[in-house]
């Protein structure tokens, strides 16, 4: 079952009075319980196509349908209410405030969502139970400054998920983290994704991609082609995986 359909999406920016068109009549649909990655070249339009569909940038033409329900058609207020209530984002520059603790951080959606009818004691233990389950409680009570980049993603990850959303959004998850803390971040998302949570990401980093189930080659706002790789089971399989999506890659001019 399809949670998120785009149609015909169009991205246009005026600068200096000329149209620059970055996404032109992009088609695609994302099922339930995928992990899908968008990769191409510098200045394609992935992170633009990324924030189009999930709602934290307008379109200028087109549908997007999440869950059935046309962002396109939503008011501010409506619109933040999704993003807040069923959609979960991380981000490669890990915003959070610092004058919170990390797990303040983490909780902070579920605190400012009105579909959660539980109390803060609750949430807060929501929120430990998430930083377990990614081996990260040690640094619960810690400033954002006093942790490594690597535990801090990982909380990103935490709040992404603090309020069950329907679908993950990710920009670039990896991209400021050294390969084992890449690693350890993707084994994350994917267990995530195995969980049944549906994933989107953005990314330039073939051994992330590889672990997705599909992806999505954009050049010059248009998707060239798609890959389907199937669900990453373990690390035996990563080095077919990266072989075979490289060389398609390849033929695409990656």
């Amino acid at each position: 079952m399809n949670i998120l359909e785009v149609k015909d999406l169009c991205k246009t920016y005026i600068v200096n009075k000329r149209q620059n068109n970055v996404l032109k009549n992009v088609n695609f649909t994302v099922d339930e319980g995928e992990m899908v990655a968008i990769m191409g070249p510098s200045g394609s339009g992935k992170s633009t196509l990324l924030y189009a569909v999930s709602g934290m940038d307008g379109i200028t033409a087109g549908e997007v349908l999440f869950g059935g329900k046309n962002m396109a058609k939503m008011g501010e207020k409506e619109l933040a209410d999704l993003r807040l209530d069923e959609m979960g984002f991380i981000f490669q520059q890990m915003y959070m405030l610092k004058n919170l603790t990390v797990l303040d951080n983490i909780i902070l959606p579920a605190v400012q969502s009105k579909k959660h009818t539980e109390s803060r004691k609750e949430i807060l233990l929501r929120g430990q139970d998430f930083m377990r389950k990614l081996g990260i409680i040690d640094i619960a009570d810690n400033d954002i400054n006093e942790v490594s980049g690597g535990q801090l993603q990982r909380a990103c990850i935490c709040r992404s998920m603090i309020n069950n959303p329907k679908m993950i959004f990710a920009d670039e998850p990896t991209g400021a983290l050294n390969r084992t803390s890449s690693d350890e971040v993707m084994e994350e998302l994917t267990k995530l994704n195995h969980e049944g949570t549906t994933i989107m990401l953005v990314t330039h980093d073939v051994k992330v991609a590889a672990k997705c189930t599909r992806v999505m080659y954009i050049v010059d706002g248009n998707i060239k082609g798609e890959y389907s790789l199937g669900k990453y089971e373990n690390a035996s399989q990563m080095r077919e995986r990266e072989r075979a999506l490289n060389n398609w890659l390849l033929e695409l001019g990656w």
